[in-house]
């Protein structure tokens, strides 16, 4: 017992270390794609990072120390309101190194401008894919984000309807400033980044379904309550080959939570059977309100 708990603790350890590395390196991708093909055509990101983008381009104030500026009150708010410093601080770290990453490659990158089809297509590479990263560590880039989980916390609106009002303003104060075409690539940008993103947190799906067939069913389905704080349903199964009945876990998580409930899993029963499977629309608790059908 003792080796094995020693063992958890090593694995563990190790499995933050990584989990930093993947935080670091997603939260300098996404710098990457704002510094060498977003900003210079000036086609803006979502979030806060469009706002700091529209405040260089209109005033010439540095896109990296504004958006950790502009980041720091939701940072608080989120802090006090969302769940306190532990659930944030990867979320912090990933804010102070992306915003950190803006503006020093800015300075040292060359900037990629000319084909549209090429920053375009590039940039918003780079924005999924480091966002997926960030997301997987368990991490978030901040800004709206922190804005979404505490209307959904308080006020049960949708993170979907968080994300597309505010970035739908982003957009339309930046016309003034940029122009309509930058603004119609960033829509473009955002496409590209959102589906590869989804391709990063595994899957284009809503949600995932997730079967698994374990022999240390109380232990897990605890932690996924707790840690999670999921429900789940326990159903009775039986081996084709053995005959065996075997009780077979069964729990739906949004796509930011796969990574976390497999990881859950291996952790708790490392002999586990675990299915995921895609699940396009989910209705009720924890999900979109079956009134809203």
């Amino acid at each position: 017992m003792t080796i094995n708990l020693k063992r958890l603790a090593h694995i563990r350890k190790y499995k933050v270390f990584e989990d930093y590395i993947e935080l670091t390196a997603g939260s300098l991708v996404v710098a990457l794609g704002v510094a060498m093909f977003l900003l210079p055509n000036k086609v803006i990101s979502a979030g806060v990072t469009g706002i700091a983008m529209i405040l260089e381009i209109k005033f010439k104030m540095p896109t990296g120390i504004t958006n950790l500026l502009l980041n720091i009150p939701l940072l608080i708010m989120g802090i006090k309101w969302g769940g306190g410093f532990k659930v944030f601080y990867r979320t912090i770290y990933a804010v102070v190194v992306m915003s950190i990453g803006i503006d020093l490659f800015t300075a040292i990158t060359p900037a990629i401008t000319g084909d549209p089809f090429v920053y375009c297509l590039f940039g918003g590479l780079l924005d999924g894919f480091g966002i997926g990263l960030v997301l997987r560590s368990q991490g978030t880039t901040g800004g709206t984000d922190i804005i979404a989980q505490l209307l959904y916390r308080y006020q049960k609106i949708s993170f979907a309807a968080t994300f597309l009002f505010i970035n739908t303003a982003i957009l339309l104060i930046a016309i003034p400033v940029v122009g309509i075409v930058p603004v119609l690539y960033a829509i473009v940008v955002n496409y590209i980044s959102t589906r590869i993103l989804d391709t990063v947190q595994e899957g284009l799906g809503y949600a995932r379904a997730v079967f698994v067939v374990t022999e240390k069913v109380e232990e897990l389905k605890e932690k996924i309550i707790s840690e999670l704080n999921r429900g789940l349903t326990i159903l009775e199964g039986r081996g084709g080959f053995s005959g065996e009945s075997k009780p077979i876990l069964y729990v739906v998580v949004s796509r930011s939570q796969i990574s976390r409930l497999k990881r859950i899993i291996a952790e708790t029963d490392e002999s586990a059977f675990i299915v995921v499977s895609e699940a396009h629309e989910v209705l009720g608790e924890g999900f979109k309100p079956v009134s809203d059908t």
